[in-house]
Order: C-alpha cells, then structure tokens, then sequence
C-alpha cells in the first residue's frame, strides 16, 4: 500500500496508461474496468460540469442565492461514488455534486437547497443512501463515524457477506482537516475500528488559504498518527481514484477498519460565487492545473481504446440537455408556503410550533388584500 506520500495514478494527464509505482497493489483492478464503464465514468463527469455551468450561471443571474462550484473535482467525485456499493452511505459535505448524482438525486433538490428555498430537501433513504449537505465545515465526519458505529453495533457489517456488508464514505476537503471535529472523528474510528473511508478531496485551496499553509506533510500521511493507512491519489484520475476507493471500502466492510484517501485535485473555479481567486491564486498555478483536467484526459484515454467521435457527440449532447432542463426547472420554482418552516421541526406534531404558525397566520392576514 503506498505510504501517503507517494501518488497513486494510472493515467498520466494525457489519459496514457502509465501506473506510478506507487499504483501496484491497484493498477490490475483499475486496468479491469470494462470500456463501457468507463465511458459512463465520462457521462458522469460531463453531466455533472454541464449541471455545474448551468447552476453557477443561474447564480449570477440572481436565480440561486449561492453555488459551490465542483469544476475541476469530477475524476474524484466520480471514482470514488462509482466505486461504492448501494448498501453503503455516503456523507458529503456541499461540493459533491458529482456524487449526489451518481447515488440517484436529482440535481434539482441541490438548485432548491441553494436557492434557499429548502432546509435540505430529500430523504437519504431514497436517494441512494446520500445524506444531506453539510455547510458547518467537517462536522459530517463525527456524523458519518457515528454512523458507522451503529452499523457495527447492529452488526450490518463485517459478516462476510460483501453483498450486504454496509460500509461508510464520508467527504471533507483540505481545510476541513484542520477542523477539531475531523479529527475527533479520526479518533474514534481508529478506536472503534469503524467499517468507514475518510475522503479528503485535497484541491489546494481552503478558501482562500493554501494547503501547505496548514499541514507542512501529505495528507495522507496524517492517517498514520491516528492508526490507520492512508492513500495519497491523483484525484484526477478517474480509474485510480475508483480502485484505490473500491479497495479501501471492501477493507472497511470486511472489518478491516477506516482508512483515509487524500485525492490531489483543485478547484478551478472559486470557494464559492460570493468569492474571488483571482486575489489570492495565480495565473500561471491555474493553467497548469487546466492542463490536467480530468475529463480531457479521460477522452484521450477513452479515444486511445477505439471509442467513436458519436459517442462523444452523444454524451455532449446529454449533458447539454441536462443544463436546458434544469435551467427551464429552476426559472419555473416557485416560493414555498410558510407552513414549511413548521412541518419538520419535530417528527410528531406539536402544540409549541402549532401556535407558532397560528400566530404567524392570522399576523399575515392582519395585512389586508391590496385591494
């Protein structure tokens, strides 16, 4: 297993295949996709940036009230959510839009969430076992190791059955490693010996605070201090990150304990749309990035392998449908009904926040009709 300080790549970034050394113990499971799932890894990937244009143009239009953008971060995203079982839950944190896809959710419920016209807006059970979107910075790793202490005590893991041994997936970024919550998490899933992947998608910047400002080593090699592998990968290479995240998972459900992967990859576009890079990142750092992206290198690869110009076309052309549809979705929302605020606040009625929405009922009315 690498050591966390060497890189896990079998794809150089002209989608070659090129396995670093570090890539032995996963380059024959990666090297065994079949071509046509790894021409579904680039539908993914495609869909997913159309999405992501579309949402962020829709944002600057003044249609969302903020996008977090995923440009750049499909490879990652997409490896390591195809590379998971439907039995196992996932954690996010709010940039994983490639992931809440490929688990089933419809894109619209991140377009209401962010356009602030939801709490959070779909059920996990229902959507592939995704949870919701966590803003507080690394507080859905505790979440996810309290999750994966339970599947434990229930004893939904770990049985030797892999087709229904659960296991749990949790995404932070990089600045979230500095987060007393992340490694409180770290704690107890080491302790607990948890049936859990920790998923740093490590894209170089904490807003606008460089990765080397805040951890002097890989981070991957953090992983060792708390008593458990850790894997560095080149989180743009979509068959790297999904074997290196296939194998750490059926660690996890075999009993094997948590693992963490750190996926180099980086945020081509800004934090947020409330922020500027230009302020903080230079040019010349952002063009040698987009000279490795992610789905360029997986098209050179897939062209390499034989696939035709129409199957490029064709995905091309999904991905722009997705964008109109979801373009055409989001300009037809409407506002919800205040009742809203106080359907879900607990899961039984209750008399406090009955006479809470009573009161804000008859306090509209009092307004009159403008007639």
């Amino acid at each position: 297993m690498a050591s966390g300080s060497e890189t896990v790549s079998v794809l150089d970034q002209h989608g070659i295949i090129r396995p670093t050394p570090a890539a032995e113990p996963y380059a024959d499971r990666a090297l065994a996709v079949p071509l046509q799932q790894r021409v579904g890894f680039l539908r993914d990937m495609v869909t997913t940036r159309a999405f992501d244009v579309a949402a962020a143009n829709l944002q600057r239009q003044g249609h969302l009230a903020l996008w977090v953008p995923s440009y750049g971060q499909e490879a990652a995203q997409v490896g390591s959510a195809r590379a998971a079982r439907s039995q196992d839950t996932i954690f996010p944190a709010y940039r994983e839009h490639a992931v809440a896809m490929v688990r089933g959710l419809d894109p619209m419920a991140i377009v209401r969430l962010l356009r602030g016209i939801t709490h959070g807006g779909w059920d996990p059970a229902v959507n592939g076992n995704f949870r919701l979107y966590t803003l507080v910075i690394g507080s859905q790793t505790l979440h996810a190791t309290g999750y994966a202490m339970g599947i434990q005590l229930d004893g939904a893991t770990a049985t030797g059955d892999p087709d229904h041994d659960e296991a749990v997936m949790v995404y932070f970024g990089d600045g979230a490693t500095a987060q007393g919550d992340t490694n409180e998490a770290l704690v107890f899933a080491a302790s607990y010996a948890t049936p859990q992947v920790f998923f740093i998608q490590n894209n170089h910047w904490a807003i606008s605070v460089p990765v080397e400002r805040q951890s002097r080593v890989p981070l991957a090699q953090r992983a060792s201090g708390f008593g458990m592998p850790g894997v560095r990968v080149d989180g743009n290479d979509v068959l790297a990150t999904y074997a290196v995240t296939g194998m750490l998972l059926d660690d996890a459900r075999a009993g094997r304990g948590p693992a963490l992967i750190e996926a180099l990859t980086y945020r081509i576009g800004a934090h947020t749309s409330s922020d500027d890079p230009t302020k903080y990142r230079s040019e010349d750092e952002l063009e040698r990035w987009q000279e490795r992206d992610p789905i360029v290198r997986l098209r050179h690869h897939l062209e390499s392998e034989g696939v035709g110009i129409e199957v490029f076309d064709a995905i091309d052309a999904e991905g722009a449908d997705l964008a109109a549809d979801v373009r055409r979705r989001t300009l037809e929302l409407t506002e919800p009904p205040t009742s809203t605020m106080f359907e879900h606040v607990y899961s039984e009625p209750h008399p406090v926040t009955d006479a809470q929405h009573r009161w804000l009922t008859q306090y509209e009315a009092s307004f009159g009709s403008d007639s």
